[in-house]
C-alpha cells in the first residue's frame, strides 16, 4: 500500500487529503471515502487502506478543511458527553451542499492519475459522510457507478440539501447499511428515503444491520466487530461487481 498526503484546490480553498493505492502498485478503480463526524484519525487512515489493499485508488479528503486545523479526535472520549460541543463547530462548516460542490475538484485529481482505473467511480460514506456520498454522486451522476452508505444520517429530511433529493439524478447503484434503533435515520425515514430511489428507478439495496449507528468504526465505543465484518464483505461484494478494473 501506497500513501499519499495531497491538497486538492476547491471553489472554497485547500483541501487536505490522503490517498491509498493497492500494494501491488497496479492502480484500480477509484473510490472516494466520505469520513464520519469524528474527522480523520488513525482508524479512517486505516479503513482507506484497507479498501485499497482490496484493490481500489482510495482518495479521503478532510471535509473539515473550512474549519481549519483540529484533532485528532478520540471518539471514545468525544462520546463520553454531548459530541456536539466538541464536533458541532466543525460539523457546522460542511455538509451535503458542501459536498457536492466539492466534487469537481476530487474528480479532476483522481482524472490526473494514470493510476485510476475506468472513468467511473464509487463512493462510501460513513455516518454524516453517507448522505455526503449520495449528494455528490447526485451532483456528478455520469461518473458515479455505486455508492455505499454505512449507517448514515438525515437521508430524508425537509432540508434544501436532503439527499432523497438526488434521488432524480443518481446513475449509481446503492448500497445502504442501516443500524438498529438509529434516531438519525428512523423507519419513516428510511421509507421517505426508499420510496424516493424507487420512483426514481434507482438500482439499490439496503439492509439494518443488528447494531448501533457507527458499528462500523474500530474507534468506536459502539463498534462491532462481527457486523464490522459482515460491513466490509458487502462493502467489497458492491464494489467487486460494480466497478470495472480494465
Amino acid at each position: 500500500m501506497a500513501h499519499e498526503q495531497i491538497v486538492i484546490t476547491t471553489p472554497d480553498g485547500q483541501c487536505p487529503a490522503h490517498l491509498f493505492t493497492p500494494a501491488d502498485g497496479q492502480g484500480g478503480p477509484a473510490v472516494i471515502f466520505y469520513m464520519d463526524a469524528g474527522g480523520i484519525r488513525p482508524a479512517e487512515l486505516g479503513m482507506a487502506e484497507r479498501l485499497a489493499n482490496a484493490g481500489y485508488v482510495v482518495l479521503l479528503p478532510d471535509l473539515y478543511y473550512r474549519y481549519g486545523a483540529y484533532g485528532p479526535f478520540d471518539p471514545k472520549e468525544v462520546f463520553k458527553g454531548d459530541f456536539r460541543v466538541i464536533l458541532g463547530p466543525l460539523m457546522a462548516t460542511t455538509g451535503n451542499a458542501k459536498a457536492a460542490a466539492d466534487i469537481d475538484a476530487y474528480i479532476a485529481y483522481l482524472d490526473g492519475r494514470s493510476d485510476v482505473h475506468g472513468k467511473r467511480i464509487g463512493a462510501v460514506g460513513f455516518c454524516m459522510g453517507g448522505g455526503m456520498a449520495i449528494s455528490a454522486a447526485g451532483k456528478r451522476p455520469e461518473r458515479f457507478a455505486a455508492v455505499a452508505s454505512f449507517h448514515g444520517g438525515n437521508l430524508a429530511t425537509d432540508a434544501d440539501d436532503s439527499p432523497h433529493r438526488a434521488a432524480s439524478a443518481l446513475q449509481a447503484e446503492l448500497y445502504i447499511a442501516a443500524a438498529e434503533n438509529d434516531g438519525s435515520y428512523p423507519p419513516e425515514m428510511a421509507e421517505r428515503f426508499e420510496k424516493a430511489l424507487t420512483d426514481a428507478g434507482v438500482t439499490f439495496r439496503s439492509e439494518t444491520y443488528p447494531a448501533k449507528h457507527g458499528w462500523m468504526k474500530p474507534d468506536f465505543p459502539v463498534y462491532d466487530e462481527a457486523a464490522a465484518e459482515q460491513g466490509w464483505q458487502q462493502l467489497l461484494a458492491f464494489f467487486e461487481r460494480t466497478l470495472a478494473r480494465d
